[in-house]
This record gives structure tokens, sequence and C-alpha cells, in this order.
């Protein structure tokens, strides 16, 4: 079995893995990251067949374009397809906006939608040789790890998360000879995760007790109902706004994929949604507690908001998301500062925040002891980790109890 990653493998974003067997030509993800300017994997060849495990960019967005060239069927859970053609229409506009290349159009988001084959956990496929088994990744609704079994039982977990959530449950193992794993985490553990959310429930309550104005910038698929979930109790004015809203609903609509649908519809009432300009002329005066996009602040509603609270000591903002290198989010964490543009044409003007700012880890991908008790468990012979900038601690714990571990770099050909 032959292995080359388009991309991904030694980086977080725009993953890609070719999977070439003897009768099997396999793509797993083909994503992007949207960075400015967005990066690309590498372009894939024409393959059989393609599995998606999850809604997130980095994994999908260019799934149009492989879609709209070879007209390849892709396997995902339909809550999965739902999101999907959501974030890439979006991303589509988005380059519009940014001046940036598209690299596909609606008619290849439109090719896209009719290729897709939706299965749900436990289903099987057959292709090339090959019985592929779905099985839930905890990270987000219709997160998916895919078993395949032919000569050997090879796992590609994709983006998974071992502990419960609000949202989703977590992952089980799947006992295997090869482990395909994702090891954002590798070398970081999080904090507790029920110590989280109640620090942040108590420091919301005291933003708004001292008469402030809590933001939550939130990425739309999976943490903004994370957070929503969290929060549903507390007795405020609460509101949501950005794509967040369609995501609630698309996951209203296929409740077998959340841990909780009851909780969600409750937390769904508990917040007020933004609909108009006229609901975020209201949310802007009157709301207490906003949960909003984007999550790492270069763009959506978010900005509207932090220009409200930005000059006052009482309010906050509060992330819940990873800010990359580069975003709004990350030099607000490290300098106090955004960059707003007005206008394309204008250059980005750094503006100072002195509201209050606090980072909470809500992440929805396993840490590094999850990670490590995840292998045990599977019990692979090779472990085979992507999807990551720092692999080296995770590698010599899982080399320490005796496996092979590979660390592919993007575009090189290896053997399981």
């Amino acid at each position: 079995m032959k292995i080359r990653f388009l991309g991904g493998a030694e980086v977080v974003g725009k993953m890609g893995m070719l999977l070439q067997d003897k009768e099997a030509n396999l793509l797993f993800e083909y994503g992007m990251t949207a960075s400015k300017p967005p990066q690309y994997p590498l372009a894939a060849p024409p393959v059989d067949m393609a599995f998606l495990t999850h809604s997130h960019l980095d994994h999908c967005g260019m799934l149009p374009w492989l879609c709209g060239k070879y007209g390849t069927e892709v396997v995902s859970t339909p809550i999965s397809a739902d999101v999907v053609e959501l974030l890439v229409k979006d991303s589509l506009k988005i380059a519009g906006l940014e001046g940036y290349p598209k690299p596909f159009d609606e008619e290849d988001i439109r090719t896209m939608m009719r290729k897709f084959i939706t299965m749900s956990y436990g289903e099987i496929i057959d292709i090339g040789g090959f019985e592929v088994e779905l099985h839930s990744a905890g990270h987000l609704p219709g997160a998916t790890m895919y078993e395949l079994r032919g000569d050997q039982t090879t796992v590609f977990t994709g983006d998974m998360h071992t502990t419960n959530m609000r949202l989703v449950w977590g992952a089980h193992p799947v006992k295997c000879d090869n482990l395909i794993m994702e090891a954002t985490y590798a070398g970081r553990n999080h904090t507790e995760r029920n110590k989280t959310e109640r620090e942040l429930v108590e420091k919301v309550k005291e933003v708004v007790e001292r008469g402030g104005r809590a933001i939550l910038p939130c990425f739309a698929v999976g943490r903004t109902q994370e957070v929503m979930l969290i929060l549903k109790d507390l007795r405020y004015n609460m509101w949501v706004d950005g794509m967040g809203r369609s995501i609630t609903r698309y996951y209203l609509d296929r409740p077998e994929f959340v841990r909780n649908e009851r909780a969600l519809r409750a937390a769904k009432r508990k917040f007020h949604e933004v609909r108009t300009p006229a609901d975020r002329r209201r949310a802007r005066r009157e709301a207490q507690i906003i949960v909003t996009t984007g999550g790492m602040l270069d763009g959506g509603p978010v900005l509207s908001y932090i220009d409200d609270v930005k000059n006052d000591p009482r309010s906050a903002i509060l992330l819940s998301g990873f800010q990359v290198e580069g975003s709004n989010g990350h030099l607000l964490m490290n300098e106090g500062i955004i960059n707003v543009q007005a206008t394309r044409e204008e250059l980005p003007q750094p503006v100072k925040i002195k509201c209050e700012i606090q980072k909470f880890d809500l992440s929805a991908h396993a840490d590094h002891n999850g990670l490590l008790e995840f292998v045990e468990a599977c019990d692979p012979d090779t472990v085979v980790l992507m999807h990551s900038d720092d692999r080296t601690p995770l590698a010599e714990d899982i080399e320490a109890g005796g496996r092979r571990v590979i660390l592919p770099e993007s575009d090189e050909e290896f053997e399981l």
C-alpha cells in the first residue's frame, strides 16, 4: 500500500492524502487553508473515490475542484455534505471580495453535491478490494474515521477528539494494523474540560455583572454550538450572529449526529438570532453576550461588536479557538491590537483594544495524552502522524512503546 500526502502532513491545514493499493486509488480529504492568500494542496490525480472526514475547510475546501475536474464521487456523512456546500460557497464569495483567484466555480460546487455518497456510522462500502467502515471521530457532528479492511486493517482518523463534549460524543478506538492519525496537539495537553467550561461561565457572569459585554468569537462549524450549549442556562440577553446560526439549524435537521438534540434546541431558543441588519443594530444596543463569527477575527460580524467595546475595560473578548499566526486573533493575543481594513483598497490599520482579553481552551482535538491512549487502545504496528507542525514529542512517546512511527512530508511517497 503506497501513501502520498498532497498537503497537511507536516502542517495543520490543506489536507489531502493519496492511498494506492493493488486495485484502489483513493483520496482522503482535499482541503485548503483559508489564509491570506489561501493555500492549496498539490494537484490531485484522478482517483476511484474520495473520502471526507468532516466539514472544515482545511479538509473539504478543494472538493469542488476535484469533482468538477474529474467527476469524482465523495463518501461522507450527510451532515458533512450539507455543511460543505455552505462553506465552499462562502469561500468562493470571500475569494471574490478579497481579490484572490477562484480555484473553482458555482458549477463545480453543483457537480460536487451530485457526487456525494452519504453514509452513516457503522455502514460499509466496498471499493478496490477494501471494506471501508465509518466510525465517529468526535470532533464535531458527522466527523468520521475510516476503517479500511483488506490484507491489513488501516484506520484514517481525520480530526478527532476522544473526550465527550456538549455537542458530540468522543471517538472510540478501532483495532488496526496501521493507524494514520492527526497529531495537532502533539506535545500539548488540554486543561480539564469541565474546569475550563466552569471558568468560561464564571468569566461571562463577571463581565456582565460589572456592566460590560462579553464578545465570544467562534468558528461557525462546531464551536458556536458548543459555546451556546455551555452558556444556555445563563439568564442574560444573549445573541448569536453569523454563519453559526445556519450550521445550528443543519445540525438540528440531522439530530442523529448530535449528542443531545434537546439541549441544542434549548440553547437555540435561549439565543436571539441576528437575521437582518435591524437585528444586528438591536444586538449592538442590547446584547450582554454575543456569540459570533469569525473565530480568528479576520472578518465577519465580530469586528462590528469589537468596535463597540474596544475602549470599554468592563467588556471582554473571550476567545475559544486556535488563533493561527498572522490572524487578527493571534495579533490580539500577543500585542493587544487588531488590524481593521475599511475597504479593499485601504491598508489595514492597527486598532488598540482596551477591553479585557482572555483565551479558553475548548479544542475539539484530542491532546497529547488522549492521542497516546488512543494509539495504545487501537494497538497498531505502525502509526503515521499527520496534520501537525510538531509531531516529534508524540512520535517519541509512541516509539517508546515499541511501535513504528512514520512522519511523512508532503509529496513524499512511502509504503505501509
